[in-house]
């Protein structure tokens, strides 16, 4: 039978080579299709190859009844509807290694351009000046780049920056001194690395956690003459920082390929003799372009021979009477997984995930999936997900075992997740519970009972009378609210927890109190 594709956005003929050459593969180029045309031409075809022109819309995908993959030539799939794609079993795949050579260039690039004040002597030299006093720049040579965000991009700058005899200095939050040392780099804290810097690189996602990472606190940690380079996510500097903080000459440099606002509408910053700038070119190269249309129709072709993708971003099709019996669990195993992340505060490397009662006679490596992917989003966002999750946590050389037993443990169904880190090991449990949904009720090896959402603090302390009182005297002078209150204890006098809901998110200046009292061994804030 033939399998149809059906590619809307333009792709190299290089790209497409994999498709023209497999057996049993049609595929049918028409490019620059209105809405309604596409809607029309859309059904009967197996597959959709896209770029970032064509918008895939519920109201397409509705229309496409043969439609089974849907490839992205690129990283980022904001104009495809995932979650109908999901709903109608049509498994999304995407290129998220083939700009990675081509944004490392391009922030290496920036970096050698900005030391040495390359666009602005060329831009004197137009305006017909020869003018070399002004265009002093530095040596990278024995200088120390912060790299923040050390992911397969952040990597790789790394990898160049060391042939220029540069030191490296990185921040990940799944970096190890392990890793590091295999990868030849010195590691620490966002802080240790900001503090040391000569030159900082950001490589990070763009997350409610990196907002506005680099802002005013965070240059006032770093050295005076300081250069920055943002060739990742618009919005992890935060911009009004970084003019403030280059008027005031804390920041020597400023090199920009991508802006809070795309396109640019604020040029403030570019009215700065010291910042340069590109209109968001890390990835546009031919080589970057032609690389991520090849993985994508080598992700079709190995889906048609044997119905496997490699960089999946959405979940695929599950036997429908699987899914029925494993789909109440999603959510819970998700938030096991997030709240062991906030809780270790730490990078897993070996996760056991237990499943006992009558969960053990069933396919559950989608709940696992789920679980993972609670575990790993907290530090790299939304594209982590059920089909994903698994190969990102090979790639971060985090271990993740499966164990089964029929043993009701109390529990109809019972899914204990233990991650074992560098400094211990810390598990939790949940069920479904009649009538109350998901719960946890178990931490480490104190029994507890409460629902997994919302806004918690997970206290350890010594178990001494009055502890409990202190604890929510010192919130309420936070104006913090408790909602519910888990106590569990070893034995009388000794090591305790409690598990807290409270009605707002603590900030930790609203903590500093909790961890003064004598008593209170640790204070952690969990945002489920």
């Amino acid at each position: 039978m033939t399998f149809h594709v059906l590619i809307s956005d333009p792709l190299s003929e290089e790209g497409v080579y994999p498709l023209r050459h497999a057996d049993g593969i049609n595929i049918v180029m028409e490019t620059n299709l209105s809405e309604t045309e596409l809607a029309e031409r859309i059904d009967g075809f197996d597959a959709l190859l896209v770029r970032s022109q064509t918008q895939v819309t519920r109201e397409l995908i509705e229309k496409a009844s043969n439609l089974k993959i849907i490839g992205r030539a690129g990283v980022g799939v904001d104009n495809i509807d995932l979650a109908a794609a999901t709903e109608h079993g049509i498994i999304v795949v995407n290129a998220p290694d083939g700009n990675t050579n081509s944004a490392a260039e391009h922030t290496m690039a920036m970096l050698m351009g900005m030391a040495r004040k390359i666009p602005q002597a060329y831009n004197s030299l137009k305006l017909g000046k020869w003018d070399r006093k002004s265009y002093v720049g530095v040596e990278l040579k024995n200088k120390t780049l912060g790299v923040v965000g050390f992911g397969r991009i952040g990597q790789e700058v790394a990898a160049r920056a060391k042939g220029q005899r540069m030191n490296i200095i990185a921040y990940d939050p799944f970096l190890t001194a392990e890793k590091a040392e295999k990868l030849g780099v010195d590691f620490g804290s966002v802080e240790d690395v900001l503090k040391v810097a000569d030159f900082v690189t950001v490589h990070t996602p763009l997350l409610k956690e990196t907002k506005h990472l680099i802002n005013a606190e965070a240059f006032n940690v770093m050295k005076d003459g300081v250069q920055i380079i943002n060739c990742a996510r618009g919005g992890i500097i935060d911009e009004n920082a970084l003019y403030d903080a280059v008027k005031s000459g804390k920041v020597a440099g400023a090199a920009l390929d991508v802006f809070e606002q795309e396109p640019m509408v604020d040029f403030r910053l570019l009215e700065l003799p010291e910042i340069i700038a590109t209109p968001h070119l890390g990835a546009s190269t031919f080589e970057a372009q032609e690389s991520v249309a090849v993985d994508v129709s080598q992700d079709v072709v190995s889906f048609v021979k044997y119905g496997t993708v490699r960089n999946s971003v959405n979940l695929p099709s599950v036997p429908k009477e699987i899914m029925k019996r494993i789909e109440p669990y999603f959510d819970l195993a998700e938030r096991i997984g997030t709240f062991l992340t906030d809780l270790t505060g730490e990078t897993a490397e070996e996760v056991n995930v237990y499943y006992s009662g009558e969960l053990a006679n069933l396919e559950v490596g989608p709940l696992t999936r789920n679980m993972l992917k609670g575990m790993l989003k907290r530090h790299l966002g939304k594209h982590v997900n059920d089909v994903n999750a698994m190969y990102i946590a090979n790639q971060k050389g985090i271990h993740v075992n499966e164990h089964k037993s029929t043993e009701s443990r109390g529990f109809t169904n019972l899914i204990t997740v233990e991650v074992k880190t560098q400094s211990g090991t810390r598990k939790a449990s949940g069920t479904l519970l009649n009538g109350q949904g998901a719960r946890i009720v178990k931490v480490d090896d104190y029994i507890v009972d409460f629902l997994p959402n919302g806004h918690l603090l997970f206290i350890r302390h010594n178990d001494r009378p009055g502890v409990i009182g202190r604890v929510g005297t010192l919130l309420g002078a936070e104006d913090i609210n408790i909602a519910t209150m888990q106590v569990g204890r070893s034995n009388v006098g000794g090591d305790a927890i409690m598990m807290l809901s409270i009605d707002k998110h603590a900030d930790p200046e609203d903590l500093e109190g909790l961890k003064k009292l004598e008593e209170i061994e640790s204070v952690t804030a969990i945002d489920l």
